[in-house]
């Protein structure tokens, strides 16, 4: 077995340099993919076939991708495991920890080497080197940066799954994670030919009609909390069931709720239609930075991002709001003492 590289503080150029000298590798993302997820392995590993690279994209989970992320060609996405995972170099992108890689996660004890890149800022570096940038927009920015290391040009497709990525995990390009380099990467890829209409109509233009009774129920059942400043709802197995579709139409819906004049977070609670006793999945969404919710999902062993986190719970729908309350209570409590402490601040 080859060792590990020792580097402490490793770089994308590191990430790079490995990349360059292997030739097999198995590329995993977290279940219940989003667009940075799809985007960013989906964009590494056309650049890494382009470079005669042996390459399998897995992905866990019972739950399909969203549909809306339909243009992407993800055709070779495997949902098994490849028998010789193990001999393989194991890339782990968009994952803030193992557990999020199903069953993935239990390569990472017999292949070669692992890569972990990602842009979570409570990610646990899991691999035996981690390249975690939590100032990146996305994930898709850092699978830029190693394929301009690697030298790589960038292919109409190349460019649409990384544009699909950071289009995603910016909002649109109106979150707070919206940088200047996230915007000139966004120019760079148009020119390299994304068709950015084809991408919009996609992603936010082709709803299918069962998703919007789901977005229905969940809208009907919002409630608000803490003089509006907490939005509450929840989804049934029942809904999935009866509007025919999986859990990953729920993709989105929680914006919905955070768009709420007032709200500071929002909050939906889903229960998989399969299996029957699957735990209940929790969505966080902050409107400001200063609210850190990814700490909410850390007491339930979940995480995330500041403004987006979430986790799994065995408790009920009731329990799950209730903790939910007390926590953003909490958390907004220590986000006014944190302002209040810093000089000058108001109230010091």
């Amino acid at each position: 077995m080859i060792s590990p590289p020792t580097t402490t503080d490793p770089t994308v150029a590191d990430v790079a340099d490995v990349l360059r000298e292997r030739d097999r590798f198995l590329l995993v993302t977290h279940e219940n993919p989003d667009g940075d997820a799809l985007g960013s392995i989906l964009g590494l590993t056309l650049a890494l076939q382009g470079l005669g690279k042996d390459v399998v994209m897995y992905l866990a989970g019972d739950t399909d991708p969203p549909a809306e992320y339909g243009m992407l060609a993800l055709d070779e996405l495997r949902r098994e495991l490849p028998e010789d995972g193990a001999s393989r170099v194991l890339v782990a992108l968009d994952c803030a920890n193992a557990q999020r890689m199903g069953a993935a996660g239990a390569l990472l004890a017999s292949v070669p080497l692992s890569l972990d890149v990602d842009h979570h800022h409570d990610n646990t570096r899991f691999a035996h080197l981690n390249v975690v940038l939590p100032d990146a927009s996305s994930t898709g920015e850092i699978v830029r940066d190693i394929l301009r290391e690697l030298g790589v040009s960038l292919t109409p497709e190349i460019a649409e799954a990384l544009y699909v990525a950071l289009v995603t995990d910016t909002g649109r390009f109106q979150y707070t994670n919206t940088t200047p380099k996230a915007l000139r990467l966004a120019a760079e890829l148009v020119e390299a030919g994304v068709d950015v209409h084809r991408v919009f109509q996609g992603i936010y233009e082709s709803v299918e009609f069962a998703k919007l009774k789901l977005l229905a129920r969940a809208l009907e059942r919002a409630e608000i909390h803490e003089g509006g400043r907490l939005v509450i709802s929840h989804l049934l197995r029942s809904d999935f069931n009866e509007l025919g579709v999986g859990e990953e139409y729920a993709e989105g819906i929680i914006d919905y709720l955070r768009a709420v004049d007032g709200a500071a977070m929002a909050a939906v609670i889903r229960e998989p239609p399969e299996p029957p006793d699957a735990k209940r999945r929790v969505s966080l969404r902050a409107s400001a930075d200063e609210l850190d919710v990814s700490s909410i999902a850390r007491q339930r062993g979940g995480g995330g991002h500041r403004q987006a986190a979430g986790f799994s719970s065995a408790e009920s729908i009731e329990e799950i709001a209730a903790f939910i309350r007390e926590a953003f209570v909490s958390a907004s409590q220590d986000d006014t003492d944190s302002r209040r402490a810093k000089p000058g601040a108001a109230g010091v």
